[in-house]
């Protein structure tokens, strides 16, 4: 036998080449790893910062925001009670109807006695003209006015500036209602209750306390520093579920954690609304707003708490999104029968333009749903008001796209697998 010849060796694999051909895949999932655990330690973060740098700063967001205030009963009655016991105050009317029938109740002592009834009735009558005032069209324009006036206040008040009708004093933020307290001495000069008209106030009587914060001027420098990111942080947020969705090897289990993730935060963004509504309502605890602390503290909040609500549905619905997609089995058993029924449907379908319809879908159907989940994207934030109702509509929305998509996909296969008619060519089946 014929010796076969030296062999050739063949290039043998190194030691470092299955680690090299691992460390993309580990650096991968590191940067996936990354990216959900700074976007789960800032989602509530950057809900509450874009609240903020939308409601706070937006002077028109923030009017239409605490507009409804104006028919709150808690603040029309905590208005009431300050303006008409400061008018009181300054007007002692026992006092100044017995100066008056001095000389009258010396010749008639009985007279006496119509001194408290009359006071009670003149205290009656400054009562009912300032509530009937705050109700009044007039007061709803004012209090458009005033909160205009009280958000510009507060962002000079936030940037050092001490002027406006928000204003710092020691570690009180007070609400100057100066303006409401002339509307009605106006009103009860108008009815004969002249001697209201000149009475001084003191600039203290003119106040409602809104705060009382020590750690005030702290918070004053955490503004200036996160008010600049607040605007961008949800859209940094944003981007890494997507990056980490994109970077996923296993995207419907990523998914299933970045709604897990949004789940959990909607529930800590909850908590923190709850200790922040009782701190504010202990802050005004005992103050003549601390009744209206709590409606103030929830209509101001309102914007930011209905985002709440969205964030923890979106996660749930993501949650089953990521179930549905996996490679679970009660997952492919659902996947399988839903695709196969729309797909049997646009087989029905496939002659005429539904079918060359889906012969243009069915090579594009991946991007198509990309498309049909960024529709719903838009819907949901356009408008910057989201809502959970809003959430349901866009989720029907895309859902009806990704049929839309796989009926045409089904479509297409069928009229593509159809064999091509040749002129001339009698069909099957029919006598020759």
């Amino acid at each position: 036998m014929s010796d076969p010849g030296p062999t050739v060796p063949g290039p043998e694999p190194t030691a470092s080449a299955a680690p090299a051909a691992e460390r993309p895949s580990r650096g991968r999932s590191a940067a996936v790893v990354i990216c959900l655990l700074l976007a789960a330690l800032l989602t509530t973060p950057a809900g509450i910062a874009y609240w903020g740098q939308r409601t706070l700063n937006d002077t028109t967001r923030y009017v239409n925001t605490v507009g409804p205030l104006v028919n709150s009963p808690e603040v029309q009655n905590a208005i009431a009670t300050k303006v008409t016991d400061t008018i009181q105050q300054q007007v002692d009317i026992e006092a100044l109807l017995n100066d008056v029938f001095s000389g009258v109740i010396t010749d008639r002592p009985r007279l006496q006695r119509l001194v408290g009834p009359l006071a009670a009735a003149i205290n009656s009558l400054i009562d009912r003209q300032v509530r009937e005032f705050l109700a009044s069209d007039e007061f709803a324009d004012l209090w458009t006015a005033v909160n205009t006036r009280a958000q510009q206040s507060l962002q000079r008040l936030l940037n050092g500036d001490q002027s406006g009708a928000v204003q710092l004093q020691g570690d009180q933020v007070v609400l100057d209602v100066s303006e409401v307290i002339e509307r009605v001495k106006q009103r009860l000069v108008d009815r004969g209750l002249t001697i209201v008209q000149n009475i001084p106030i003191p600039n203290i009587d003119k106040q409602i306390v809104l705060l009382e914060a020590p750690q005030l001027k702290q918070l004053k420098n955490i503004y200036a520093f996160a008010n600049p990111v607040a605007q961008w942080l949800i859209v940094v947020v944003a981007g890494l579920y997507l990056v980490a969705l994109v970077l996923s090897r296993r995207r419907p289990r990523t998914t299933v954690v970045i709604g897990a993730v949004l789940a959990a935060n909607a529930l800590l963004l909850a908590l923190a609304i709850s200790v922040g509504r009782q701190l504010f309502s202990d802050a005004l605890a005992g103050t003549v707003f601390g009744p209206a602390s709590r409606v103030f503290y929830d209509t101001l909040l309102v914007y930011l708490d209905r985002g709440r609500q969205v964030m923890l549905w979106l996660g749930l619905i993501l949650i089953v999104v990521g179930w549905f997609a996996g490679a679970n089995k009660y997952g492919s058993a659902v996947r399988g029968t839903v695709r196969g029924g729309l797909e049997n449907i646009g087989g029905s379908l496939a002659d005429g333009p539904v079918g060359n319809a889906g012969r243009w879908v069915a090579p594009n159907a991946g991007w198509l749903r990309v498309v049909a989940g960024l529709v719903g994207a838009v819907v949901l934030l356009w408008g910057n008001n989201m809502s959970v109702s809003r959430l349901f509509w866009s989720l029907v929305l895309v859902v009806g796209l990704l049929a839309v998509v796989q009926v045409l996909v089904g479509a297409g296969r069928s009229a593509s697998q159809a064999p091509p008619m040749v002129p001339g060519q009698a069909v099957p089946g029919t006598a020759k």
